[in-house]
């Protein structure tokens, strides 16, 4: 069972940038969508952004679309989520999945079987 750690996450003003990392315990093959998603104190689970089992196919929630990428790099195990000109409401803790079956782009937290700890992001004004 492949175990996904994510880094990066810190304290920044708006405006600022991150970027999070998430790695894999295994060699990632080309057979897992892989996902970040946010969840805000006293807020729902929200999908920010979806890359492909190529890497060719990205999708972004609209909160994030222009500002986030996504991206992976296979040989290293690792997905990278770029994330700039952050808002205060972006805050929240940042968990990376992944799903071993096609899924499309979903951003559906059911559609995922792995899932990391989780890293936090704080935004301030």
């Amino acid at each position: 069972q492949v175990q996904l750690v994510e880094s990066g996450g810190g304290s920044v003003q708006a405006g600022g940038s991150l970027r999070l990392s998430c790695a894999a315990s295994v060699y990632m093959d080309d057979n897992f969508y892989m996902a970040w998603f946010r969840r805000a104190l006293g807020k729902e689970r929200e999908g920010v952004a979806v890359i492909s089992r190529g890497g060719d196919v990205t999708n972004y929630s609209s909160s994030v679309k222009g500002r986030f990428t996504i991206s992976r790099v296979s040989a290293q195990n690792t997905v990278y989520l770029q994330m700039n000109g952050l808002k205060p409401e972006d805050t929240g803790v940042y968990t990376c999945a992944a799903a071993s079956r096609w899924i499309g782009a979903s951003l559906r937290a059911s559609d995922y079987n792995v899932w990391g700890q989780g890293t936090q992001v704080a935004v301030t004004s």
